[in-house]
């Protein structure tokens, strides 16, 4: 069976209810009736109703099943401005200040998550990453002991001798342009969480450098390898090893000529790649010139799950995310 298909039955036997933050957006209205028709996800939509309702019927969309939800109008909004207030108290902020912040369906999402009304959101189809993610961090925030948030993306591939039968997972490629050791040592541990929630692997991690164990001396490839000492360290149980080129993280041959004994080296399914800039690079080349589906970015290390959509993203790709959120869900 297919990883996605995979994760679409996860999500069916969850039922989680996921908010769809831009709910007057033509796309998402069309992932909406997707998700509910094949049953994925319990669905929220945040906008005016009778915007709502004239788009659905002027483009025969049936999200009959959905609840729909005013953020301008709700019976919630003093509820939820009391909890903003509450997490907030530090920052001076105020009932008629959280109030009108509620007007905007990227906040009240994550206070409606906040409040256990809702197990998931998906945003950011029509709104930039920042905008997504800021009320994100400041009212659901990371996950305890985490205290960053990074993006991976599933790269399934052709050649299934890669990997974990051809899937790979690499990471940070959304998030943090220039993470330092604890927080690569943080994305290492919070994707392999990743790896077995979502992609149903166990994790084998590989700490990328341009060096393996020590056939380079660089201050960069020092931060790799206190990166994996860190990572040892918050999770002893997790099987992390760098730093390690690619091809020693690949090729089960190089690997154990490079690192012999190495239990990650060769059979490699999670690559931590030390930037944003790299990781980047790296999946759209191998999405580009290997032809791998690249299944992302789905965001990790906050409490709840909230995934960023691209502005150019697809019908379909809100319905595969949808999926995916659910199951992070669970």
């Amino acid at each position: 069976m297919e990883l996605l298909d995979q994760i679409k039955n996860r999500a069916r036997k969850l039922q989680n209810r996921i908010v769809l933050a831009e709910g007057t957006e033509l796309r998402t209205l069309k992932a909406a009736e997707i998700v509910l028709k094949e049953k994925l996800a319990k669905i929220i939509l945040l906008g005016n109703p009778q915007i709502i309702a004239e788009l659905t019927r002027k483009e025969g969309i049936d999200i009959s099943g959905a609840e729909i939800i005013d953020p301008l109008t709700d019976d919630k909004r003093q509820h939820y401005a009391e909890i903003m207030v509450e997490i907030r108290k530090s920052k001076g902020l105020t009932i008629e200040e959280a109030l009108k912040s509620l007007n905007n369906p990227l906040v009240f999402g994550p206070i409606m998550i906040k409040a256990g009304d809702a197990d998931g959101e998906i945003a950011g189809a029509i709104n930039a990453t920042g905008d997504v993610l800021r009320p994100a961090l400041q009212y659901v925030k990371t996950l305890p002991g985490v205290s960053v948030v990074s993006g991976v993306f599933i790269m399934i591939l052709k050649d299934k001798t890669i990997g974990d039968n051809g899937i790979l997972i690499f990471a940070d490629c959304a998030v943090m342009p220039d993470p330092d050791e604890k927080q690569l040592a943080e994305i290492a541990i919070t994707t392999a969480k990743t790896a077995k929630t979502i992609a149903n692997i166990e994790p084998r991690i590989a700490m990328l450098s341009f060096s393996t164990k020590g056939s380079a001396k660089h201050a960069l490839v020092d931060k790799m390898v206190n990166a994996t000492r860190i990572a040892h360290e918050m999770a002893p149980e997790l099987l992390i090893d760098g730093e390690m080129q690619l091809d020693a993280a690949l090729n089960e041959e190089v690997g154990q000529l490079k690192s012999p004994g190495s239990l990650v080296a060769g059979k490699a399914n999670v690559l931590v790649f030390p930037g944003l800039e790299a990781a980047n690079i790296g999946y759209k080349l191998v999405q580009r010139l290997a032809g791998a589906e690249a299944i992302g970015p789905i965001l990790q290390g906050m409490a709840a799950p909230i995934n960023d959509l691209s502005r150019g993203c697809s019908v379909s790709d809100i319905v595969n995310m949808a999926a995916i959120t659910a199951t992070q869900a669970g």
